[in-house]
Protein backbone atom coordinates (compact mmCIF):
# COMPACT_ATOMS: atom_id res chain seq x y z
CA UNK A 1 0.00 0.00 0.00
CA UNK A 2 1.58 3.12 -1.17
CA UNK A 3 1.56 6.10 2.15
CA UNK A 4 0.29 9.91 1.99
CA UNK A 5 3.93 11.01 1.70
CA UNK A 6 4.44 9.39 -1.55
CA UNK A 7 0.87 9.55 -2.79
CA UNK A 8 0.49 13.25 -2.51
CA UNK A 9 3.67 14.04 -4.83
CA UNK A 10 2.93 11.23 -7.48
CA UNK A 11 -0.70 12.77 -7.40
CA UNK A 12 0.29 16.63 -7.80
CA UNK A 13 3.26 14.89 -10.48
CA UNK A 14 -0.27 13.71 -12.76
CA UNK A 15 -2.46 17.00 -12.35
CA UNK A 16 0.68 18.45 -13.54
CA UNK A 17 1.02 16.13 -16.41
CA UNK A 18 -2.77 16.48 -17.57
CA UNK A 19 -2.77 20.72 -17.41
CA UNK A 20 0.50 20.79 -19.32
CA UNK A 21 -1.35 18.42 -21.84
CA UNK A 22 -4.40 20.52 -22.07
CA UNK A 23 -2.74 23.56 -22.90
CA UNK A 24 -0.84 22.36 -26.04
CA UNK A 25 -4.08 20.75 -26.71
CA UNK A 26 -6.67 23.67 -26.18
CA UNK A 27 -5.62 25.63 -29.83
CA UNK A 28 -6.41 22.67 -31.76
CA UNK A 29 -9.86 21.29 -29.61
CA UNK A 30 -10.97 25.39 -29.71
CA UNK A 31 -10.14 25.34 -33.85
CA UNK A 32 -11.87 22.02 -34.23
CA UNK A 33 -14.95 23.24 -31.80
CA UNK A 34 -14.94 26.55 -34.01
CA UNK A 35 -15.10 24.97 -37.23
CA UNK A 36 -18.13 22.15 -36.40
CA UNK A 37 -20.11 25.03 -34.72
CA UNK A 38 -19.06 28.03 -36.92
CA UNK A 39 -18.22 29.99 -33.45
CA UNK A 40 -17.28 33.30 -33.88
CA UNK A 41 -18.10 33.18 -37.52
CA UNK A 42 -15.65 30.66 -38.09
CA UNK A 43 -16.53 29.34 -42.01
CA UNK A 44 -16.03 25.79 -43.35
CA UNK A 45 -13.83 24.44 -45.65
CA UNK A 46 -15.02 22.20 -48.10
CA UNK A 47 -13.65 20.39 -50.93
CA UNK A 48 -17.29 19.06 -52.17
CA UNK A 49 -20.11 21.43 -53.87
CA UNK A 50 -23.61 20.71 -52.75
CA UNK A 51 -25.98 18.30 -54.38
CA UNK A 52 -29.16 20.61 -54.12
CA UNK A 53 -29.89 24.44 -55.12
CA UNK A 54 -32.14 25.92 -53.11
CA UNK A 55 -34.67 29.27 -54.36
CA UNK A 56 -33.92 30.90 -51.28
CA UNK A 57 -31.82 33.54 -52.01
CA UNK A 58 -29.14 35.26 -49.81
CA UNK A 59 -27.59 39.01 -50.46
CA UNK A 60 -23.92 38.85 -49.47
CA UNK A 61 -22.18 42.10 -48.60
CA UNK A 62 -18.28 42.74 -49.15
CA UNK A 63 -16.40 44.65 -46.36
CA UNK A 64 -12.75 45.11 -47.07
CA UNK A 65 -9.80 46.56 -45.01
CA UNK A 66 -6.51 47.19 -45.01
CA UNK A 67 -4.49 47.82 -41.94
CA UNK A 68 -1.15 49.24 -42.07
CA UNK A 69 -0.41 49.11 -45.90
CA UNK A 70 -0.24 51.20 -48.72
CA UNK A 71 -2.98 48.94 -50.47
CA UNK A 72 -6.05 49.53 -52.11
CA UNK A 73 -8.46 46.38 -51.65
CA UNK A 74 -12.08 46.07 -52.73
CA UNK A 75 -14.76 43.62 -54.48
CA UNK A 76 -15.26 43.70 -57.71
CA UNK A 77 -19.17 43.60 -56.22
CA UNK A 78 -19.82 45.13 -52.90
CA UNK A 79 -22.88 42.50 -52.69
CA UNK A 80 -24.02 39.92 -54.41
CA UNK A 81 -27.20 37.87 -54.57
CA UNK A 82 -26.76 34.18 -54.51
CA UNK A 83 -29.22 31.17 -53.96
CA UNK A 84 -28.50 28.51 -51.54
CA UNK A 85 -26.43 25.61 -52.40
CA UNK A 86 -25.15 27.37 -55.52
CA UNK A 87 -21.26 27.58 -56.27
CA UNK A 88 -20.36 31.54 -56.60
CA UNK A 89 -17.21 33.17 -57.35
CA UNK A 90 -15.89 37.15 -56.22
CA UNK A 91 -13.04 38.40 -57.12
CA UNK A 92 -11.12 41.36 -54.99
CA UNK A 93 -8.80 43.72 -57.13
CA UNK A 94 -5.79 44.74 -54.70
CA UNK A 95 -2.97 47.32 -55.31
CA UNK A 96 0.00 48.49 -54.03
CA UNK A 97 0.30 51.99 -53.87
CA UNK A 98 3.93 52.25 -52.02
CA UNK A 99 7.35 52.13 -53.50
CA UNK A 100 8.60 48.73 -52.24
CA UNK A 101 7.95 45.26 -51.90
CA UNK A 102 5.04 44.71 -49.08
CA UNK A 103 3.33 41.82 -48.02
CA UNK A 104 0.15 40.94 -46.45
CA UNK A 105 -2.07 38.21 -45.31
CA UNK A 106 -5.66 38.63 -45.23
CA UNK A 107 -8.15 37.26 -42.51
CA UNK A 108 -12.04 37.91 -42.40
CA UNK A 109 -15.31 37.41 -40.24
CA UNK A 110 -18.67 36.22 -41.19
CA UNK A 111 -21.38 38.46 -39.64
CA UNK A 112 -24.26 37.45 -37.89
CA UNK A 113 -21.63 35.15 -36.78
CA UNK A 114 -24.59 32.24 -36.25
CA UNK A 115 -24.13 32.09 -39.95
CA UNK A 116 -20.40 31.31 -39.91
CA UNK A 117 -21.06 27.72 -39.99
CA UNK A 118 -22.80 27.62 -43.48
CA UNK A 119 -20.44 29.99 -45.12
CA UNK A 120 -18.02 26.87 -47.36
CA UNK A 121 -15.26 27.98 -49.04
CA UNK A 122 -14.38 25.99 -51.45
CA UNK A 123 -11.10 28.46 -52.41
CA UNK A 124 -9.67 31.40 -50.90
CA UNK A 125 -6.55 33.54 -50.70
CA UNK A 126 -7.25 34.03 -47.07
CA UNK A 127 -4.51 33.42 -44.63
CA UNK A 128 -1.95 32.77 -46.61
CA UNK A 129 0.84 35.23 -47.59
CA UNK A 130 0.49 37.63 -50.31
CA UNK A 131 3.12 40.09 -51.53
CA UNK A 132 3.10 42.90 -54.21
CA UNK A 133 5.53 45.15 -56.02
CA UNK A 134 5.73 48.43 -55.98
CA UNK A 135 2.76 49.37 -57.80
CA UNK A 136 1.36 46.02 -58.36
CA UNK A 137 -1.88 45.18 -58.87
CA UNK A 138 -3.61 41.50 -58.30
CA UNK A 139 -6.87 39.96 -58.23
CA UNK A 140 -7.48 37.78 -56.07
CA UNK A 141 -10.46 35.32 -55.98
CA UNK A 142 -12.41 33.58 -53.36
CA UNK A 143 -14.89 30.44 -54.29
CA UNK A 144 -18.37 30.02 -52.01
CA UNK A 145 -21.39 28.37 -51.22
CA UNK A 146 -23.97 28.93 -48.66
CA UNK A 147 -24.91 25.28 -47.24
CA UNK A 148 -28.45 24.35 -47.93
CA UNK A 149 -28.83 22.96 -44.03
CA UNK A 150 -28.46 27.00 -43.34
CA UNK A 151 -32.64 26.77 -43.91
CA UNK A 152 -33.16 23.63 -41.43
CA UNK A 153 -31.44 26.03 -38.46
CA UNK A 154 -33.70 28.51 -36.68
CA UNK A 155 -30.94 30.60 -36.34
CA UNK A 156 -30.31 31.53 -39.72
CA UNK A 157 -33.62 30.15 -41.49
CA UNK A 158 -34.95 33.43 -42.07
CA UNK A 159 -31.85 36.06 -42.91
CA UNK A 160 -32.13 37.53 -46.02
CA UNK A 161 -28.38 39.13 -45.83
CA UNK A 162 -24.77 38.08 -44.53
CA UNK A 163 -21.94 40.34 -44.25
CA UNK A 164 -18.25 38.72 -45.18
CA UNK A 165 -15.47 41.33 -43.86
CA UNK A 166 -11.89 41.22 -45.01
CA UNK A 167 -9.13 42.92 -43.64
CA UNK A 168 -5.58 42.89 -45.09
CA UNK A 169 -3.00 43.18 -42.15
CA UNK A 170 0.87 44.53 -43.01
CA UNK A 171 3.22 41.53 -42.20
CA UNK A 172 7.20 41.81 -41.37
CA UNK A 173 7.16 38.76 -40.90
CA UNK A 174 7.62 38.13 -44.46
CA UNK A 175 10.05 40.82 -45.98
CA UNK A 176 13.16 39.39 -46.90
CA UNK A 177 16.55 41.04 -45.67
Amino acid sequence: MINKKTLTPILLAGVFILMLGLSFAAVPLYDMFCRITGFGGTTQISKDTPNIVLDKVVSVRFDTNVNNLTWDFKAKSNVIDVKVGEVNRIEFEVENYSDETTYGVASFNVSPSSFGKYYSKLGCFCFEKQALKAGEKATFVMTFYLDPELVNDPNTKNLEDVTMSYTFFSTDYYKQS
